[in-house]
C-alpha cells in the first residue's frame, strides 16, 4: 500500500490513554460528506474586488453583464462585515443577478488561541443575511497573542497539528451552524520535521473534521515545485467527494533564489489549467474561482481569461462523464472539444507535476 493511499482516524483510547491517530485504508468517496448546494454557482466565476465592484455594478444596471459573461462570484464576508452606504448596497445589487460564494481570510483555524466572539457573530450574521449554503477558510494559523499577522502561515505537518486543526474546523461549524471547507494553502517553510506529506495532512483534517475541501490547484502547483513532489499525485491522492470548490490563479517567479510566489497577480499558465482539467475530470461540476489580487487587469481581460478557464473546465467535465456514463458523454465531449478554443493552446504537459 502506497503512502499516499492511507487516511488517518482517530480511534477510540483505552481507559488512560489519549486517543492518538491511527492509519487505515483510504475510505471510498462514495460515503463522504455529501457536498451542499451552491446556490447555482457552478461554472467558472470571479473573486470579486473592489478594484472592479463599481464596473460590475455599472454594467449590471445597464444590461451588459450576464450569467454567460461570468457564472458567479465569490466574496470575502470580511470586506463587507460591519459596513454600511455603497458597498454592501452594491454586493445586493450583484447578488440579485449572480449567485454568491463565501470565502473568508482571517478564522486561522491553525491557531492555539480561542476564536473571537465578536468577528464569528458578525461573520454568522453576514453569512444568514445572504443565505450561503457554506463557508470556506484557509487551513492555516493567520494571528498570534491576539494580534492579525496579515499573512496565511502553515501548520506543522504532524498528527498532532490535523488534530488540532480539524476540533477547530468542527467548533467553527458549529458556531456558524453551518458548513466549512478547508483551502489548501501555499507555503515556503516547512514548520518543524513533518510526520506527513502535506496532502495526507488535509486529508487526515477532512475526515477528522467532516468538512468539505477548497482545492486550489494553483497552491498545489506552487508547492509541488518548491517542495519537490508531483501535483498530479497530490490531486490523484485526494478524495473527490470531499472536495466542494476550486480555486485557480496566477504566481510569479523570484529569480533572486527561484522561488515561486503565489501573488495572484499574473495569468494562470498552462500547467495550471492541465491541474484544473485533471482535477473537474474527477470531481466533477463544481464551482471553481479566477482570483486576482495585484496587478489586477480590466475588466474584460479577466472575463477572457474566465472564458478560457470555462472552456478548461469544460474539458474536464466531459472526461468525468466518460467514466460515469461513456455513451451518454460522447456527444458532450465532442462539444467541449469544439468550445475548448484558446484554453487548448492553454494546456500543455505537466513536466514532473
Amino acid at each position: 500500500m502506497r503512502r499516499g493511499d492511507l487516511r488517518l482516524t482517530v480511534p477510540e483510547p483505552r481507559p488512560g490513554e489519549r486517543g492518538a491517530l491511527a492509519v487505515e485504508p483510504a475510505h471510498d468517496a462514495s460515503r463522504a460528506t455529501s457536498r451542499p448546494g451552491t446556490r447555482g454557482a457552478l461554472g467558472v466565476g470571479l473573486g470579486l474586488r473592489f478594484d472592479f465592484l463599481d464596473e460590475v455594478v455599472t454594467r449590471i444596471e445597464r444590461g451588459e453583464l450576464s450569467r454567460d459573461d461570468v457564472a458567479f462570484f465569490e466574496v470575502a464576508p470580511e470586506n463587507y462585515m460591519r459596513r454600511g452606504g455603497f458597498v454592501p448596497r452594491a454586493l445586493e445589487r450583484i447578488e440579485e443577478r449572480f449567485p454568491l460564494l463565501s470565502h473568508g481570510l482571517h478564522m486561522s483555524l491553525g491557531s492555539l488561541e480561542p476564536f473571537d466572539a465578536r468577528y464569528f457573530a458578525s461573520l454568522r450574521g453576514f453569512l444568514e443575511r445572504h443565505a450561503f449554503a457554506f463557508h470556506s477558510d484557509h487551513l492555516c494559523f493567520s494571528g498570534a497573542r491576539g494580534r492579525a499577522l496579515h499573512e496565511l502561515f502553515p501548520l506543522p505537518q504532524t498528527e498532532a497539528a490535523a488534530l488540532h486543526a480539524a476540533a477547530r474546523v468542527r467548533e467553527a461549524r458549529d458556531r456558524l451552524e453551518l458548513p466549512i471547507a478547508i483551502e489548501n494553502i501555499s507555503y515556503y517553510l516547512v514548520l518543524g520535521a513533518p510526520e506527513l506529506e502535506e496532502s495526507e495532512l488535509v486529508s487526515a483534517v477532512l475526515e477528522e473534521a467532516d468538512c468539505g475541501l477548497l482545492l486550489d490547484v494553483n497552491n498545489v502547483y506552487v508547492n509541488s515545485k518548491n517542495h519537490g513532489f508531483s501535483a498530479s499525485e497530490y490531486i490523484a491522492r485526494l478524495d473527490a467527494g470531499r472536495v466542494w470548490q476550486l480555486h485557480v490563479a496566477g504566481h510569479e517567479h523570484r529569480a533572486a533564489d527561484g522561488l515561486i510566489v503565489d501573488t495572484h497577480g499574473a495569468d494562470v499558465i498552462a500547467p495550471v489549467y492541465e491541474l484544473l482539467r485533471q482535477a473537474v475530470a474527477r470531481t466533477g461540476p463544481v464551482p471553481v474561482v479566477l482570483e486576482r489580487d495585484s496587478a489586477v487587469p480590466d475588466l474584460d481581460t479577466l472575463l477572457a481569461e474566465r472564458r478560457r478557464l470555462q472552456a478548461c473546465y469544460e474539458l474536464g467535465l466531459a472526461d468525468w462523464r466518460a467514466r460515469h456514463d461513456p455513451v451518454a458523454a460522447l456527444g458532450t465531449r465532442d462539444a467541449a472539444d469544439g468550445n475548448a478554443g484558446d484554453a487548448n493552446r492553454e494546456l500543455r504537459p505537466v513536466h514532473g507535476a
